[in-house]
């Protein structure tokens, strides 16, 4: 099993890739073909799996964004993020990751508490964005989001890198639940 780095594969001239991780494969493929719909001055690509490790034998570009796609309605979607965090290397958590919650809107039919998530993302330090993808309004309005985080992440945006990205949203949101 190979552990997933930032910086094991060199960067490609104008281009910016994100990994979408996650067990709705419609969703996913929705949020993925909102994305590509998106105006972008890098050529972009999406690359989806359903959890992590990725195949070692198959020539795969740098991943520049990893966004871990998780479903409230789904325990299954957060064991498979669980797992699959521990194959993406340490770096990556600087300013490289973030959790998308969907599913939050039908708070009744959810089987994992919003905190849960939120102390995921809290434990790896990483942003928590939450979006109902079945919505496409709320879908394209995070796809146009994800799409500028990823041109920052790829160091296509002059004067911001993905650690200033970070702070500027980890100072956004409110405190964690652990903080008085």
């Amino acid at each position: 099993m190979s552990v997933l780095r930032p910086l094991d594969k060199l960067p490609v001239l104008n281009t910016a890739t994100i990994l979408l991780v996650g067990t709705e494969d419609a969703l996913v493929q929705q949020l993925a073909d909102s994305m590509l719909k998106e105006d972008c001055a890098s050529e972009l690509r999406v690359h989806l799996t359903r959890s992590l490790p990725l195949p070692s034998n198959v020539n795969r570009p740098r991943i520049d964004l990893i966004v871990f796609v998780i479903n409230l309605h789904s325990k299954y979607s957060l064991q498979n993020v669980e797992r699959s965090l521990h194959h993406v290397d340490a770096s990556f958590f600087l300013g490289k990751v973030c959790f998308l919650t969907t599913g939050a809107g039908r708070e009744s039919h959810c089987s994992i508490h919003r905190n849960t998530v939120a102390m995921l993302a809290h434990t790896y330090r990483s942003p928590l964005l939450f979006c109902d993808l079945e919505v496409e309004e709320f879908r394209a309005t995070m796809a146009r989001r994800l799409v500028r985080m990823l041109q920052i992440c790829a160091g296509h945006v002059p004067g911001v890198s993905a650690l200033n990205l970070l702070s500027l949203l980890k100072s956004s949101e409110s405190p964690s639940p652990e903080d008085p």
